[in-house]
């Protein structure tokens, strides 16, 4: 990591915002990103498979892929083959995430209306699911259960999962066991953005799906913006970020390994560190910039460190920036925690590491980036849902609604729409 200072000396709106921008920033962007993935797309939704292996090949050297689907046969044997203490820690995992899945589903909203009718709403899981799971740098069988457990939860038909072929055009291992374990009904050997415009296109083998969700780095997630509308997504997540506002009591090698973590995902990271303590903010850094030699997974991504006034001023400028991950490692972090509006997910106290919610905690990490927790969260099993209205209109109701209804469509210019209603009153077929 690469230590910036930074330094909040008031805690005033444009105060903010001008320091929440300019630790946003530090992160490297692509350049002609948005052109790039719409090459991509073309040459997908006019060459299909072809294009896809093509591009397999171009970007994540997978000379010798023939096909791009997995046969059952091998998800099977992969599982079969999973080191045990691998096996142990992702059925935990896909324990606790369920479990969280499931205590988010609910049952039918019914509103009986002062006029007399009646609106049910419902929810019901989309057909089809594509889980696109990052590789490159790593592997990541905790994504196909962060994504595939919801969806599951929800009650989805089918779930593909797309990920990047490594040499030979072979799957990662431990990704195809976990696909295994979570009942993934198809895996496609396909990465980056080709491979979500696989799935929102559809080619000769992959069908089409409703929804495509995931993390993945900053080409994934601008063809996912790209492909709204042909499919829904999850949101966009990625690059990885993290925010810790800590106080002196934090331990200096315990918070720099919280930000090597989210570091571990590339150069592209956002990972910031407030306190109000120059101490601290010195003795991290001097961790971070011995990372270089003794852990060497860690990308050399920019690290903020900001002093502030106070923990206030600390968790207002991390509610700027909005992180996807934000820890409070600090003795009041319970009561800070109620005044955060804006993150992914928030974990409280000097134990409470983004690695764990990362894994095992039953959180998910699958959450929005970029600034998007202003207006989005986690991926969860509403995510597989689209909600549906049904309304019951009897007579009564529907006579005492014409009038009101009448006189605002009328005054939008829509008169046949207050025809339309008053005409069932005037035939008597309302009800």
């Amino acid at each position: 990591m690469l230590p910036r200072r930074l330094e909040l000396a008031g805690g005033s709106g444009p105060q903010l915002a001008a320091v929440a921008a300019e630790i946003r920033a530090l992160a490297e962007h692509p350049a002609g990103l948005a052109e790039s993935v719409r090459e991509i797309f073309e040459a997908v939704r006019g060459r299909g498979d072809d294009a896809v292996k093509e591009l397999n090949r171009r970007f994540d050297g997978s000379e010798g892929q023939t096909g791009l689907k997995v046969e059952p046969g091998e998800l099977a044997a992969q599982l079969d083959a999973l080191d045990q203490d691998v096996r142990a820690g992702l059925e935990l995992a896909v324990a606790n995430v369920g479990r969280v899945a499931s205590a988010e589903l609910r049952e039918t909203v019914v509103v009986d209306m002062p006029e007399g009718h009646r609106i049910e709403l419902d929810q019901f899981p989309v057909g089809r699911a594509g889980v696109y799971v990052p590789g490159g740098r790593a592997a990541y069988p905790s994504t196909v259960v962060m994504c595939c457990v919801p969806a599951r939860a929800a009650g989805v038909e089918r779930i593909a999962v797309a990920t990047p072929p490594g040499p030979g055009g072979r799957g990662n291992a431990v990704v195809l066991a976990a696909c295994a374990m979570c009942g993934v009904d198809e895996v496609y050997l396909m990465g980056g953005a080709q491979a979500i415009a696989a799935l929102a296109c559809g080619t000769e083998s992959v069908p089409q799906v409703d929804v495509v969700v995931g993390p993945g780095n900053a080409y994934v997630q601008e063809a996912k913006r790209q492909a709204v509308g042909l499919v829904g997504i999850d949101g966009i997540e990625g690059p990885s970020e993290v925010v810790i506002v800590a106080d002196e009591d934090a331990d200096p090698h315990v918070v720099a390994l919280d930000l090597g973590a989210q570091a571990e995902h590339g150069p592209d990271s956002l990972v910031a560190l407030i306190s109000p303590s120059p101490e601290l903010l010195d003795a991290v850094a001097a961790e971070a910039k011995s990372f270089r030699e003794s852990r060497p997974t860690v990308s050399e991504a920019p690290l903020a460190l900001v002093c502030v006034p106070d923990l206030r001023a600390g968790v207002a400028l991390a509610d700027a920036i909005a992180p996807e991950h934000l820890e409070l490692a600090c003795s009041e972090a319970e009561a800070l925690a109620r005044e955060v509006r804006r993150a992914g997910c928030v974990f409280l106290g000097h134990a409470g590491g983004a690695a764990f919610g990362d894994y095992v905690a039953g959180s998910n990490h699958v959450l929005p980036t970029g600034g998007a927790a202003r207006f989005s969260g986690p991926l969860g099993a509403t995510t597989f849902l689209r909600r549906q209205a049904l309304v019951s209109l009897p007579e009564s109701a529907a006579r005492a609604l014409a009038p009101k209804l009448g006189a605002v469509a009328r005054a939008e210019g829509y008169p046949v729409h207050a025809e339309s209603a008053e005409a069932r009153l005037d035939s008597g077929t309302a009800g």
